[in-house]
């Protein structure tokens, strides 16, 4: 059939199995809106506040489900909109096509009106990007853009489209959904080598991260720890992965981590590491770091060998397979003495849990997951409350926490909450900070214009929380414009909104609250009155190690 290039469009994002866009319409995508105008039984578009929260709501929905976000935002402004939540997708490998308009061939690079150069703009951030200049190339590039964002490590694809090409006309005839590019195999002789190391080793520790659950290995990944006796850390994108209440798992490990996770990787003999990247949030002084541990890596893009951290092996593959033939290859074993460390250290970490009556982050998260189902997709904003999370929550399936890692990314929260909805259909919770909710709270608008059933928690200390536990500890208490005082009434915001709202500064209020909110099919606002003293621990100071960890405080004012 022969159609224009905004058909092209919507008939390959269809052929290519996607449902779902989200986006912001502008000059520069008119043709492309009034096709989703003509395809709207076919492709439901979520019109957000603003393209940012809209590229979010696209990652979001790919966090929830694995499959390829979309967004789609005019030229320009529009298009540089979408820079956050594309390097936000980046940073944490996350699959999704952005679409933008740019003004007509014959004008670009004559500074048009609302012509930016997106694809240079982006070009650091994305796996690739592409402009189409001919509508012959149109449904091929966008095919090929699919097949990119989600093979081997995902993460954004750009796809730029004058609008001369929008308008063109050309043959177009559909093709099955793109697979795609076949994994990598891990060699047999890399992983007999690691079988060894692991049959040797006295102390093994496991340490996941977010390509566990991209590369759908968490059962592989539990039955190796099962039968080998290792515990389980992860990084906080690795969380989800397993089991919360699995025998052999400690939670998350690095800056925030919990204790016992941190000092069993840091006297471990040998740590297989699976599907991450060692930042520098999860190893701390890189020079001091599991300085007694040879260290097996194993991850599909060979880039992340020896980045940070020097593999004494390392393996690229597909994580699943990988750790499902590494798994055969392995003998059963038991390691008594170091079961009993890890028993001790655990012990140690409990201990220094200190129960409280106030209403705590700790207590907050506590209620949250008594009352959720293990379904239910919770979702952070940065900073302390991010922590607090994943440190405290007990997540059981994978894809149910989503966060911005790699980049931190404020304001995140509001659309990928959106979108973790939209694709799962399942209620959602957002964690956030008075701070961060104070990014992309517009967003709100985009929530109850299409009833998301949300939960909006808000830890609401009047301070940019993160920052200032820095400044409490490293800067003498030089609190820089981290002091907030806003006088934003969140229980009237949620209401101008027309979203519910309340405010809670007590467990049992907060409780009580919470409760409604969840049973509750329209999105809820609860702001909790949070001390500005609670801090995140444990933490290590700044250049420091494992041993200069922090784990309690004197005076934390």
């Amino acid at each position: 059939m022969n159609i224009s290039g905004a058909k092209i469009i919507m008939e390959t994002l269809i052929e290519q199995g996607c449902d779902t866009v989200f986006g912001y319409p502008g000059g520069q995508v008119i043709n492309i809106f009034d096709e989703l105008y003509q395809y709207s039984d076919r492709i439901n578009h979520i019109l957000t506040a603003h393209e940012q929260g809209a590229a979010h709501a696209a990652d979001g929905y790919a966090r929830a489900t694995g499959k390829v976000g979309v967004v789609i935002a005019t030229s320009g402004p529009g298009a540089t909109n979408l820079v956050t939540g594309i390097a936000t997708a980046y940073l944490d490998s996350v699959p999704m096509v952005a679409i933008t308009g740019n003004v007509p061939c014959s004008l670009l690079g004559r500074d048009s009106f609302q012509e930016v150069d997106i694809i240079g703009v982006t070009m650091p951030v994305t796996k690739h990007n592409f402009i189409v200049k001919d509508v012959e190339s149109l449904a091929d590039t966008l095919r090929l853009a699919f097949k990119i964002a989600k093979s081997g490590r995902p993460g954004p694809v750009l796809v730029d489209i004058p609008k001369d090409v929008q308008i063109n006309k050309c043959d177009f005839t559909n093709k099955p959904i793109e697979e795609p590019y076949p994994l990598l195999k891990a060699s047999d002789n890399k992983l007999m080598l690691a079988a060894e190391l692991i049959n040797s080793a006295k102390k093994p520790y496991i340490y996941c991260g977010g390509g566990t659950i991209s590369g759908d290995a968490s059962a592989e990944l539990i039955a190796l720890a099962e039968k080998i006796d290792s515990p389980i850390g992860c990084s906080m994108m690795g969380l989800s992965a397993v089991p919360d209440d699995h025998p052999k798992f400690l939670g998350m490990k690095g800056m925030h981590g919990h204790y016992a996770s941190s000092m069993s990787e840091n006297e471990a003999d040998l740590i297989i590491a699976a599907g991450v990247r060692f930042s520098d949030r999860a190893t701390g002084n890189k020079e001091k770091f599991a300085k007694n541990a040879k260290i097996i890596h194993i991850d599909i893009d060979k880039a992340e060998l020896n980045k940070n951290i020097p593999a004494y092996l390392g393996i690229v593959g597909d994580i699943k397979d990988s750790l499902a033939r590494l798994c055969d290859m392995v003998e059963q074993k038991k390691l008594p003495e170091w079961s009993e460390r890890i028993e001790e250290l655990k012990k140690i970490e409990n201990n220094a849990i200190k129960p409280s009556k106030a209403l705590t982050p700790y207590n907050i998260i506590d209620i949250i997951s008594s009352v959720a189902d293990d379904n239910a997709v919770v979702v952070t904003d940065v900073g302390q409350h991010q922590m607090w999370t994943a440190q405290r929550y007990p997540f059981k399936k994978p894809r149910t926490f989503l966060s911005s890692g790699g980049l931190g990314t404020m304001g995140f929260g509001m659309g990928a909450a959106i979108g973790a909805n939209i694709a799962t259909n399942e209620k959602t919770v957002l964690v956030t900070g008075d701070g961060s909710f104070g990014m992309n709270l517009n967003e709100l608008a985009t929530a109850v214009s299409f009833n998301i059933p949300m939960v909006i928690v808000i830890m609401n200390n009047g301070v940019l929380g993160m920052v200032r536990q820095w400044q409490t500890l490293f800067f003498n208490k030089h609190y820089s414009n981290t002091t907030l005082n806003r006088k934003t009434d969140f229980v009237k915001l949620a209401e101008a909104f027309g979203a519910s709202g309340c405010r809670c500064e007590s467990i049992e209020a907060f409780e009580e609250a919470f409760k409604a909110a969840y049973a509750s099919n329209s999105p809820v606002v609860i702001d909790c009155a949070v001390d500005c003293n609670e801090f995140v621990l444990p933490m290590p100071p700044p250049g420091g190690s494992i041993d200069d960890i922090i784990t309690e405080l004197k005076e934390a004012e």
